[in-house]
């Protein structure tokens, strides 16, 4: 039967016959030397084989066996293996390494994660990789567990009961059309009134489903589901679309939001999980970052 090694008498082996002395390995360790002395013999006891030369006299210098110059080389190999799977782990734990993976709607990936997560990082070794997609992508993510969480609308919760959904964000739909387009004069907007443009539907138009404004639907004619071009026809005065607040690109000039007044529609965005499966230590802590950050 193989013998079990102890990670302790293994390190007072070493230190033994690196400090040659069992008296500099016990303060070392912290320990008496009479501890020290039993570690060692109940080691050699489990290797069948002495690992010192026995003196007779106290003063003399510890000296290795033949055997134990043999062992000493593996004994320091299996210590420093060790060693850097207990610092792994904690570091992991401690979520300062490892490699994080989530999956976000582009609203919030360009509006709220670049800052949440620079914060969250700072200087630690954790590798990051983010996926830009749209509700569904990012549900089917999580699904197949390409990522341990994502960040998305969940539109039908009885339909996705496999999923954990905490609600983080909240904005409201409105109609973004060109700068100079007639609807940019309006403080707020009424359902109807886009019934007389080219509408153009894109991923967030469900929102609009069990609305009054439902119709409207039907109406698009044209469907773009990639935000860039959507907002590239949008510039170019194809028409107007209908997207939630944190949707319409920061900054643009070009474009303007009016928000619905008839119906007021809101999207709740949040973290969204498999149930009954944890998340790593690093997506853990980025989650409850995520949520501490909006208290």
């Amino acid at each position: 039967m193989l013998p079990e090694f102890k990670i302790a008498q293994l390190r007072h082996f070493v230190w033994v016959a690196e400090l040659k002395g069992f008296h500099l390995a016990a303060e070392k360790a912290h320990r008496t030397q009479p501890a020290i002395s039993l570690s060692i013999r109940d080691l050699e006891n489990k290797l069948s084989e002495a690992l010192f030369e026995k003196h007779n006299s106290r003063a003399a210098k510890t000296e290795l066996t033949p055997f134990g110059q043999h062992f000493l080389p593996k004994a320091k190999e299996l210590l420093a293996h060790h060693d850097r799977i207990a610092e792994d782990m904690t570091l992991l734990a401690e979520h300062k390494t490892g490699h994080l993976r989530l999956a976000s709607v582009p609203s919030i990936a360009c509006r709220f994660l670049p800052e949440l997560l620079l914060n969250f990082i700072g200087s630690n070794d954790l590798h990051v990789s983010v996926f830009d997609d749209n509700s569904d992508a990012v549900l089917k993510m999580v699904e197949n567990q390409q990522v341990d969480f994502g960040i998305a609308s969940l539109f039908d919760e009885q339909r996705e009961s496999e999923k954990h959904f905490t609600p983080v964000w909240e904005d409201r739909l409105g109609v973004v059309c060109p700068s100079d387009h007639p609807l940019a004069s309006h403080s707020e907007l009424h359902w109807q009134a886009l019934r007389e443009y080219r509408l153009i539907s894109n991923g967030t138009s469900r929102l609009l489903e069990g609305s009054e404004a439902e119709s409207l639907l039907a109406h698009s004619q044209y469907y773009i589901s990639n935000m860039m071009s959507l907002v590239a026809m949008l510039e170019a005065g194809f028409g107007v679309t209908t997207l939630p607040w944190y949707a319409f690109p920061k900054d643009n000039t070009k474009l303007t939001f009016i928000p619905l007044h008839t119906p007021v529609i809101t999207r709740r965005i949040g973290i969204i999980r498999l149930n009954n499966k944890s998340l790593t230590p690093p997506a853990q802590a980025l989650v409850d970052f995520i949520l501490a950050s909006q208290d």
